[in-house]
């Protein structure tokens, strides 16, 4: 489960520095980049992947587990995400809601690849996604809605305003979208609908903005219902979160104290596709009712030339899934209780040019109440424009309820749980450097990680009409590569490219799962007063849907553009479009093949200011 530090460790007030590989994307960056979720636009960076190559807009929210440099895409995420501090991995079965996240409305993105720090716990296996939302601002208006093909509409609206040192923000989204066949035209029976997606959003945040008291309460809630591709599969969910992060602040230390708790309904179907399409039995339907309570507290202590901050947390999550076999006329109950609390520090110390870092977490978790120890160190230099670094760290992630007791189905694939797996470990090493000059930006890493006891679906069985596979830990796995990535501005241009290469494999010589050895991507930006227009191409090799490597899903590249016009100094008009070609690529096996989105256009109009 998420530890409780995940609630809170990077807070607008909590950051704890690391000697890692950190991209940060801003708001204008994000309006740079098509998409009409955020994992869509995130994708922009190398390393980051869900489970499969499909977008959240058609992907049931099961596979939207997110992984960054290669250590090996899941349903369950094997990195941490956190929306203003507080988890947006699911307690239940670790995968991203990405529609609770409005890309227009988001003030920063940091992505920390790495378990470079010990602050960070159980979900941050691979690293660590910061998601922020704008600060409150007097009497500011957001709005837009923009409409596309495939019968899509986008309505957002947010407001905020200050009142001496109270603000408050209101942020609404409502999206609705026949979405597009995710099976190829050329096999398409009379079973197979447009998998699609309707949602609706609100949060709402309360903050005391006081020194030296700073108080922030945040509720959020999200109501969505997709149809996974045929007549018969479809899903649904509905949750609500509220937290609340109080901070005092001395003059050289600080004490946070933070809390939260979600609960949510998720129901889905599951089918029996025959061979030829033209029919298909409903199989199972499950229900599960999920609760997550959590809390922590941290010190951080400030001097001249050395900081610490060290902390406890705990998480209690309660998960069940009810489910009834139209095949047996039975109904089973399957799920349970997992706890988890820990403590940590993290220190680091400046000696001249050269920063030392060091860090330790030690947590009790998972299904049988193991405790791990996680220590980590590091060094960055700075000469001139460039930083040197390198970190050596051990990470862990306890398998969720969903992959201990929830069995399911895609197509054909059925994927029974196991109650009996253990958590992953990784420990792992880097290094790398970063030049920067007032218009450059040159950033290389190298990365090697060995993972024990890595969780994944392994084939049993293969016949015609099923494949049989169990959630199993792999005995070892290694990930090895090298990351890198380049940012040039020369007057109203800026040009942009990342490029990862990483060798992932499992013990017995085959690639990790939905892991491509290679990948990159490349953006050109013009913007100058009122106008602004991004072109971009993102491509990526060749990779396998299974753990045996018989299913190969090729490599394939897209083209991505938007722009925007200012009109008056609040309202703008804008517009994108991705897959610009219409390439046809895979995204899954299962066996029979899935695909990815097509051409998708949105074309709209934002206001953006003070009301007055």
């Amino acid at each position: 489960m998420p530890p409780l530090q995940t609630t809170v460790t990077v807070n607008a007030t909590i950051r704890s520095p690391a000697p890692s590989s950190i991209t940060v994307v801003t708001n204008e960056a994000l309006q740079q980049i098509p998409g009409i979720e955020m994992d869509d636009r995130l994708r922009q960076v190398p390393g980051f992947s869900l489970f499969r190559r499909s977008s959240s807009v058609v992907a049931n929210p099961t596979t939207q587990g997110v992984s960054l440099r290669a250590t090996g895409s899941s349903g369950a995420s094997r990195t941490l995400v956190l929306w203003d501090g507080l988890p947006l991995n699911d307690p239940f079965g670790g995968w991203v809601y990405w529609d609770r996240l409005d890309p227009g409305y988001i003030s920063d993105v940091e992505i920390d690849r790495g378990a470079t720090t010990s602050v960070f716990g159980d979900r941050a296996l691979g690293g660590t996604i910061s998601i922020l939302s704008p600060p409150p601002a007097n009497q500011n208006l957001y709005a837009d809605f923009l409409t596309g093909n495939k019968v899509t509409e986008d309505l957002a609206a947010a407001y905020s305003n200050m009142w001496g040192l109270w603000g408050l923000s209101v942020h609404s989204r409502d999206l609705t979208t026949n979405g597009y066949y995710i099976v190829p035209a050329s096999i398409r029976g009379t079973v197979d609908t447009r998998a699609n997606l309707q949602f609706a959003t609100g949060d709402v945040f309360v903050d005391y903005l006081g020194v030296p008291d700073r108080l922030s309460i945040h509720f959020d809630i999200l109501a969505e219902y997709r149809n996974n591709g045929t007549q018969v599969t479809h899903n649904s969910t509905g949750l609500g979160t509220v937290g609340a992060n109080y901070t005092h602040t001395w003059t050289n230390d600080q004490v946070t104290l933070a809390g939260f708790h979600t609960q949510e309904q998720f129901h889905s179907t599951f089918s029996s596709v025959a061979p030829n399409r033209d029919s298909e039995i409903e199989t199972s339907r499950q229900t599960v009712p999920i609760q997550d309570t959590g809390g922590a507290l941290y010190w951080q202590h400030h001097a001249q030339h050395w900081e610490t901050l060290a902390g406890a947390d705990a998480d209690d999550t309660r998960g069940i899934s009810y489910d009834y076999s139209y095949i047996t006329h039975q109904a089973t109950r399957s799920g349970g209780t997992l706890l988890s609390h820990g403590e940590f520090a993290q220190g680091n110390l400046v000696v001249g040019r050269a920063q030392f870092f060091a860090g330790i977490r030690q947590e009790y978790t998972g299904q049988h109440g193991e405790t791990f120890v996680s220590p980590n160190g590091g060094v960055a230099v700075g000469l001139r424009d460039f930083r040197l670094r390198a970190s050596a760290y051990r990470s862990y992630r306890a398998p969720t309820l969903n992959e201990l007791y929830r069995n399911f189905r895609v197509g054909n694939v059925l994927t029974v749980a196991n109650p009996y797996l253990v958590p992953e470990e990784l420990v792992g090493v880097e290094a790398g450097m970063d030049w920067t000059r007032e218009n450059t930006r040159v950033s290389l890493t190298l990365f090697h990680d060995d993972l024990n006891n890595l969780i994944d679906n392994a084939t049993l069985a293969t016949t015609p009409n099923q494949i049989l596979r169990k959630r199993e830990n792999f005995p070892s796995a290694l990930s090895q590569g090298i990351e890198a990535s380049v940012s040039q501005h020369w007057g109203h241009w800026m040009a942009q490219a990342g490029y990862m290469f990483a060798d992932a494999r499992l013990a017995s010589g085959a690639r990790i799962p939905l892991v491509p050895k290679q990948q990159g991507t490349a953006q050109l930006t013009y913007s100058r007063k009122n106008t602004m227009v991004s072109a971009g191409v993102r491509a990526f090799g060749l990779e396998f849907d299974d753990d045996l490597n018989q299913y190969l899903l090729p490599g394939y590249a897209t083209v991505e553009f938007a722009v925007q016009q200012r009109i008056t100094n609040r309202l703008s008009a804008l517009g994108s479009i991705d897959n610009l070609l219409n390439r046809t690529y895979l995204v899954a096996l299962t066996p029979n093949p899935n695909i990815g989105a097509p051409l998708l256009w949105r074309v709209g109009i934002r206001w953006s200011g003070a009301v007055r």
